[in-house]
């Protein structure tokens, strides 16, 4: 994780000791992100269709005291207390929280990811042993967090922030209690104020509903997860930003909406994503469809294949019936002149590999030990979002929408891929240095994950829609430069992920967002 900037005082230290910083300290990758006030604070998003809340009061919150009761008064007198005389460590996570909410439970998620993106290794016997949830820090540590994995977590992520948040608006709006230090000047404010009510806490309300979901995603990091959840908490009193009761009722909220989006994921068909048992059959099928050599693992000892029932677990944004009708075509199969002429243009580039092609393909490998393709794309959009200065809730829904669109593009490409098995080009003799997958080639998992993601993003951000696809079609192409993918495994796979990306739009369009 990115260390801490150095404590910055709007209201009076300047950004200079933030560029001294920077131009010390040679291991910063691109740029640190710092609070902002909201190009606009959406006053209205409490009205803004959820995915799985029933209405933005579904789950109630009490009405805060008056801010000229005692009670609150004593709050605020509490707060300044807290708010004066930091630490340095508590200067520093004061700026570093105050970078936004969502934007960095968004950033702990990928970085677990990352850190969990270890396939199992083989064991004595040859085996490979299968990671054990309520055994999570043993070898191997559960999850592998490998594509689908990691476009799932991230999407029950995005999805609980944000209808957490769309309630929160609601209550902000209808109790309209103004931050401390609107009420009691003399309250030290460390971030910016913006308009926006402080209670609920929109900031309890996201870190919360993010605990929540990650703890069951990844077990084995319960502790750290209450730690930063404690840390982000009272860097809003540090602050100045939030009393102890606009806290409680965030808390409160988002743990109650995390609840009910874990009883979908519950029950939405991950449990027996990884059922082996279904592949004899699938074989089978895609032998009767055509598929003269099945895809087989090419490692040693064979490696059962990756999540083969992946593609039964439910979608976001279509169901069944739509993504069956959207499966691309029949691929060409072995033997045939297009399949010959597509295997001769990758042997053409194993012999003859430029360095721009090398680096492209190493560039989106997004391999082991990466948060993978769908953290990728959620990382352009958590900074896109940043950088154009989005609300707490609009960053989420931006989140919420490519999050879904992912886990879709996931699900949909995966059960693409078991319900052809086509052999990967490994099989007759091509070489890739940025390693081997573990499921059926057709489609590209990178090409549909991106396309997905550009599509989306090009919605939100229509000024940067060239460039998002521009890099859609990169990270596809460089399948392609890797030797993983024929052509038409990663040509179908762009038109698949931008159909899919298309559908999380139309949910977007009638969100009541106006955007």
């Amino acid at each position: 994780m990115k260390k801490y900037f150095p404590y910055l005082k709007y209201s009076g230290i300047t950004l200079a000791i933030l560029v001294g910083v920077f131009a010390c300290d040679k291991t910063i990758e691109e740029p640190q992100r710092v609070g902002y006030t909201p190009a606009s604070v959406d006053e209205k998003a409490g009205a803004w269709k959820t995915y799985l809340l029933a209405s933005a009061e579904e789950i109630s919150v009490p009405a805060p005291t008056a801010v000229t009761s005692s009670d609150y008064v004593a709050e605020l007198s509490a707060l300044k207390g807290l708010a004066s005389n930091l630490s340095q460590e508590q200067k520093e996570a004061v700026v570093y929280w105050g970078a936004g909410a969502v934007y960095r439970w968004n950033e702990i998620a990928r970085e677990l990811a990352a850190r969990y993106n270890i396939p199992p290794a083989s064991n004595a016997d040859g085996k490979y042993p299968v990671p054990d949830a309520a055994n999570p820090l043993a070898d191997p540590k559960f999850p592998f967090a490998n594509p689908p994995y990691t476009s799932r977590a991230l999407a029950y992520l995005s999805v609980a922030q944000y209808d957490a948040l769309v309630s929160a608006w609601n209550f902000k709006y209808k109790f309209k209690r103004s931050a401390p230090s609107k009420v009691d000047a003399s309250i030290p404010a460390a971030l910016p104020v913006s308009a926006l009510p402080s209670y609920p806490s929109e900031d309890a309300v996201v870190a919360a509903a993010s605990v929540t979901i990650l703890k069951a995603m990844f077990p084995g990091e319960v502790p750290y997860l209450d730690a930063k959840l404690k840390e982000h908490l009272a860097s809003r009193q540090w602050a100045g930003m939030n009393v102890t009761s606009d806290l409680t009722a965030g808390t409160n909220l988002g743990n109650a909406v995390a609840a009910k989006v874990m009883g979908r994921a519950r029950t939405d068909g991950m449990g027996v994503a990884n059922n082996q048992a279904l592949t004899a059959g699938m074989i089978e099928a895609a032998k009767s469809r055509g598929i003269k050599e099945p895809w087989v693992s090419q490692e040693a000892p064979a490696r059962p294949p990756m999540l083969p029932n992946f593609g039964a677990v439910q979608t976001w944004n279509f169901d069944r019936k739509t993504l069956e009708q959207i499966r691309p075509v029949m691929p060409y199969v072995v033997g045939s002149a297009e399949w010959q002429k597509e295997l001769d243009e990758l042997k053409s580039i194993q012999n003859k590999q430029t360095r721009e092609q090398a680096r492209i393909a190493n560039y989106w490998a997004d391999g082991a030990g990466s948060y993978t393709p769908p953290g990728h794309w959620h990382r352009a959009a958590a900074n896109a979002a940043h950088e154009a200065k989005f609300s707490e809730i609009k960053m989420a829904r931006t989140l919420a929408l490519l999050g879904t669109a992912e886990m879709d593009a996931g699900i949909a490409c995966w059960e693409t891929k078991y319900y052809y098995y086509t052999p990967r080009p490994q099989q007759f003799g091509a070489k890739t240095s940025v390693g081997l997958p573990n499921f059926p080639s057709y489609t590209s998992g990178h090409s549909t994950f991106s396309a997905a993601g550009a599509t989306v993003l090009g919605y939100i951000f229509p000024d940067q829609a060239e460039k998002f696809n521009a890099q859609a079609q990169e990270a596809s192409v460089s399948r392609i430069y890797g030797l993983i993918h024929y052509r038409i495994d990663c040509d179908l796979g762009l038109k698949h992920g931008k159909v899919i990306g298309e559908y999380a739009i139309a949910r977007g369009k009638a969100d009541g967002s106006g955007l």
